[in-house]
């Protein structure tokens, strides 16, 4: 099998954050988040890869990722022009993909589950395609599917964005296809926003008679498309920390039940660390600071004065104002806050290389 992540859009939603970076390159809990996806296709074997970069600095994608050596898989870099929909992005992967079944990831999307046993499902059966499911609270934000009340294990229809949903399993991002779908894209029209939909191609497959089933998916999972989305996830990945299946398992880091603290840190005696949270290699968090719970801190950091909570304070970054207190914020990298007392909590979105004095 081949993987596929899809790493393109704009990520307009996420503004400060992604005007100077793809969205998925922002870091939940110290990685980025498409880097999830990445390790969960290689965990199930595959180790030949495309990534889709879109037409936001996808030169910082392949800056990070490389040729995929560095990561144990091989890397294959395909662009898509424009924002044409997830099918079109499918479509220009057809030479990528060859014979071969393959899974395409979102890269915006975290997982909890494996796909372990849904690959090995997919792998040893005749399926044209497999979705994955999930019970969620505002299924009109997402592809919804209807089940066959008669048979359980049939999907009856998929739609996008109903307004008027009367089933709550949305259609997450992970497929599972064969090279048929190529030729289902080629019949697709366009929907009203222009784009070619995952799920209409999806419907139409089943309209033409192929086999298609899904899973649901059990633990969580998390669509990242918004700040408080991507705290949200940060804040289930730190909790995976001291749990045998944690996302956050790295060579020269020391983990003191819930937190984990990088090679080279130095924590100040004068501070205090609540987790769970997470702390890069190189930081210095020096005198009067205060960490937790949920925070993460990437690498060469320089903290003092500081408390922060529930939060993501990317590599690079120093912040020393005294009796600053953070919350619900997202620091891009290259950051650095200074200036006197705030005695009242922030909430910040800073964009990477923003310097704020308060």
């Amino acid at each position: 099998m081949k993987g596929i992540i899809l790493h393109g859009g704009h990520g307009t939603r996420l503004r400060p954050l992604t005007y100077t970076s793809p969205k998925h390159l922002l870091h939940i809990a110290n990685k980025p988040m498409s880097q999830y996806a990445l390790e969960d296709l290689k965990n199930v074997g595959i180790h030949d890869i495309a990534i889709v970069v879109g037409d936001v600095y996808p030169e910082k994608v392949k800056e990070y990722y490389g040729n995929g050596k560095e990561f144990g898989v091989n890397i294959t870099y395909i662009y898509q022009e424009k924002p044409k929909g997830i099918s079109h992005a499918i479509s220009l992967c057809k030479e990528f993909v060859g014979d071969d079944k393959f899974i395409v990831y979102l890269g915006d999307n975290v997982l909890r589950k494996s796909l372990t046993d849904y690959t090995k499902k997919f792998s040893s059966s005749g399926l044209d395609a497999m979705i994955l499911l999930c019970e969620v609270d505002n299924p009109s934000k997402f592809g919804v599917a209807y089940i066959d009340k008669e048979d359980s294990m049939k999907i009856k229809s998929i739609i996008e964005k109903p307004k008027n949903p009367t089933s709550n399993l949305a259609v997450i991002g992970v497929y599972f296809l064969t090279p048929k779908i190529f030729d289902i894209i080629d019949d697709l029209k366009p929907s009203s926003r222009g784009e070619l939909e995952i799920t209409d191609a999806l419907q139409l497959l089943m309209d033409k008679g192929n086999k298609i089933t899904y899973d649901t998916v059990t633990g969580w999972w998390k669509d990242t498309g918004t700040p408080e989305d991507i705290i949200h996830a940060n804040r289930l990945v730190l909790d995976s920390i001291g749990t045998d299946e944690q996302f956050l398992a790295e060579k020269d880091v020391s983990i003191k039940g819930n937190i984990i603290i990088g090679n080279n840190t130095d924590v100040s005696h004068g501070s205090s660390i609540i987790g769970p949270a997470i702390i890069g290699k190189n930081c210095k968090i020096g005198r009067n600071v205060r960490l937790g719970p949920y925070v993460s801190i990437g690498d060469n950091c320089t903290l003092e004065n500081c408390n922060i909570e529930n939060s993501i304070i990317m590599q690079n970054c120093k912040i020393d104002a005294k009796e600053v207190n953070l919350s619900s914020s997202i620091i891009s990298h290259s950051s650095q806050i200074d200036g006197d007392a705030v005695s009242k909590k922030l909430q910040l979105l800073l964009g990477e290389r923003t310097h704020l004095k308060l």
